[in-house]
């Protein structure tokens, strides 16, 4: 898996909704921030603008654009063009990647979508508008309706192929944040769910497994789990049925990391395949880029992209 551009941003805080206690294992106390990336094929500034439609709180935060020279060949075409364009929906930061059509997000990991009556008086309505647009270009995976688990609930892949868990909360469970990114571990990945979890919170510090929901027919395998990954929320599950896709580059991680220390120690957890300009792939097939938060900075520099094209992991000392 190669990619084809490298994304960079400046960093955004993301608000979490409690704190938990601290894992600093033995690297000590970390202020990572934790970005999910969205690969867009050339329409990054449209999704944008579509998520402000679908989602309450959301608004455009800022972009980045290509140089206007240097680039390689097959990023000419791209020049001066939106490189990233970043978004933030009810607190959670997102990066949507202008690229090509390399990769294309699936639902191995998208987003769950909490529709929470004491946060929205309207919460039933808002998911109702929510799921017309959504579904509108694209596909519904699981159809609009009652289940065991929630009095409504969704899962719809939008145009642009992101996932989109929609449910109803009750009043009286723990507050969630409205968006949560959502692993689904199949294919390749299929029944590491526990597995991996555990190892992410034992990575990275300031994280904790939570809930956790075995499947009845299949004790080894995660029905529903959620997790905290340096105080932000996530949720993960094994697939129930047999799946032909597995993680791809469509849906990546951000980490912001503070230091060439916290780098080097990430890396050296996550990167089983290195990839260019910070990217890497876990032991998971999940897909992380590492880079430092003042990133934004260090690109402001003469020569910053051409030296940033010829990394794998991220050496601040080179930037100069």
């Amino acid at each position: 898996m190669g990619f084809h551009v490298c994304g960079f941003r400046i960093q955004v805080a993301h608000n979490s909704v409690r704190k938990l206690a601290s894992n600093t294992g033995t690297f000590g106390i970390m202020t990572t921030t934790i970005v999910p990336n969205i690969w867009c094929n050339g329409n990054a500034r449209e999704l944008a603008e579509f998520y402000t439609e679908v989602f309450r709180n959301t608004r455009v935060i800022g972009s980045q654009q290509y140089p206007t020279e240097g680039l390689p060949d097959f990023q000419k075409d791209m020049a001066g063009k939106d490189v990233t364009v970043d978004i933030e929906i009810d607190g959670l930061p997102m990066t949507l990647i202008n690229a090509d059509d390399t990769f294309r997000p699936n639902p191995a990991l998208g987003f769950m979508v909490n529709f929470d009556p004491a946060q929205f008086e309207d919460a039933e309505k808002y998911l109702d508008l929510a799921y017309e647009k959504l579904k509108d270009g694209g596909r519904v995976l699981m159809e609009l309706g009652e289940y065991p688990f929630s009095k409504k609930y969704a899962w719809v892949e939008d145009k642009a192929g992101v996932n989109w868990q929609l449910i109803m909360t009750r009043p009286e469970n723990d507050p969630r944040p409205h968006i949560i990114p959502a692993f689904m571990f199949c294919g390749q990945a299929q029944g590491k769910c526990a597995e991996a979890v555990d190892y992410y919170c034992e990575v990275i510090p300031k994280s904790e497994v939570g809930r956790r929901v075995m499947y009845p027919h299949s004790p080894n395998e995660v029905m529903f789990s959620e997790f905290q990954l340096a105080g932000q929320w996530f949720t993960a599950m094994d697939s129930g049925v047999p799946q032909d896709f597995s993680f791809v580059g469509g849906v990546a991680m951000l980490i912001n990391a503070k230091d060439q220390e916290e780098i080097d120690y990430l890396w050296s957890k996550l990167a089983a395949q290195e990839q260019p300009c910070g990217w890497c792939v876990d032991k998971f097939g999940v897909a992380w880029e590492i880079i430092p938060e003042n990133f934004g900075e260090l690109m402001a520099a003469p020569g910053a992209y051409e030296t940033m094209m010829g990394m794998t992991k991220i050496e601040i000392a080179e930037f100069g």
